[in-house]
């Protein structure tokens, strides 16, 4: 029996209950796909319920705030999916009157939807074979025909398209995708291969080389950037405190925050108070300001780590565009300021 083919008795016996496995909606396949990029299953299958209890189709999705879309998504993080999730929608009712396109090269115009994500709905959802192309697809390959090739190099991105296509099973690609993605997330990991379980372990070149802990390869060279965050959490009376939205062409764009002032190396009290951003907060001198943290909380993303600290700001001062505290969780937040808000107000 051919590769495919044992992939695909293999996963209709073993397959994982997932609730996107029980449909071929392709709103709900594409859902489940942006969910689950850079997220693990476990979390992701609350917020892929969640969205479709709060949008069922996807013209509900269209018609809704960009703020209820994002709230809904806060804590999965990498809140340009959310964004894009929610532009593509509006475009699909708009120009498509709601039916998903089912075109490779239609699907893969769409704004947030790559080559992986069009593959796996093409297949997926109509049954055409376009091979998808994940970390645990470039994990299987890599080690079922001991490829030393770096899966990140330009040849290497080259080479495992061309043998992941070549691979494909005609006749059933949405079931063969999903079924070498499944074998790399529960029997070919990163680490604890599971080799003894594997349909593929007879005639696996890693086994038979014992390379396995050793492939993929990889080229190491993620440079990753300090950033240095004071936020000014005003407090005022006990009832109120200000947020902003974020605007900028960067991370947590349009979720809320406290006003920002970002600076070049850890700052401390006497540097706090002579800067626009705290100054701009104080209407007169009856504040008392004090650090909420005893050091920066670290926030780690891909390419980026944020130092960050909190600085409270005690005042009676009555400030425009204050919101009650109590109301605060109607907000989206990014993660980090989510768990201070939870410590701070406990």
């Amino acid at each position: 029996m051919d590769f495919s083919n044992l992939l695909i008795q293999w996963y209709l016996k073993n397959r994982r209950d997932l609730p996107w496995r029980k449909t071929r909606d392709t709103y709900k396949i594409w859902l489940s796909e942006v969910v689950l990029q850079q997220t693990r299953v476990a979390q992701g299958i609350a917020y892929y319920l969640r969205f479709l209890d709060r949008f069922p189709t996807i013209f509900d999705l269209a018609k809704a705030d960009e703020d209820i879309v994002l709230k809904l998504w806060q804590g999965l993080g990498y809140y340009t999916r959310a964004r894009n999730l929610h532009h593509t929608a509006k475009y699909i009712v708009v120009h498509y009157n709601g039916e998903f396109p089912s075109d490779y090269n239609e699907i893969i115009k769409l704004k947030g939807i790559g080559e992986y994500t069009a593959a796996a709905i093409t297949s997926i959802c109509f049954n055409k074979p376009y091979a998808v192309i994940d970390g645990n697809v470039y994990r299987v390959l890599s080690r079922y025909f001991n490829i030393n090739t770096a899966i990140n190099s330009t040849e290497g991105k080259k080479q495992f398209k061309q043998l992941s296509q070549s691979l494909i099973n005609y006749k059933d690609p949405g079931d063969y995708n999903q079924a070498i993605m499944e074998l790399g997330a529960t029997i070919c990991t990163p680490k604890n291969v599971l080799c003894d379980s594997c349909p593929l372990n007879q005639t696996c070149l890693a086994v038979k080389n014992m390379s396995i802990s050793s492939l993929p390869v990889k080229i190491k060279r993620i440079n990753i950037k300090k950033r240095y965050f004071n936020f000014l959490v005003l407090d005022i009376s006990g009832k109120y405190t200000i947020l902003e939205r974020r605007k900028d062409k960067d991370i947590w764009k349009n979720l809320f925050q406290f006003p920002l002032y970002e600076s070049a190396y850890e700052i401390d009290y006497n540097e706090i108070i002579k800067i626009n951003t705290f100054k701009d907060l104080i209407v007169k001198n009856d504040y008392k300001l004090q650090i909420f943290n005893s050091k920066p909380i670290i926030h780690r993303l891909t390419h980026q780590h944020i130092y960050t600290n909190f600085w409270i700001i005690k005042t009676q001062s009555h400030l425009k565009g204050a919101v009650e505290w109590e109301n605060i969780s109607n907000f989206a937040v990014p993660t980090l300021i989510y768990n201070f808000i939870n410590k701070f107000k406990k």
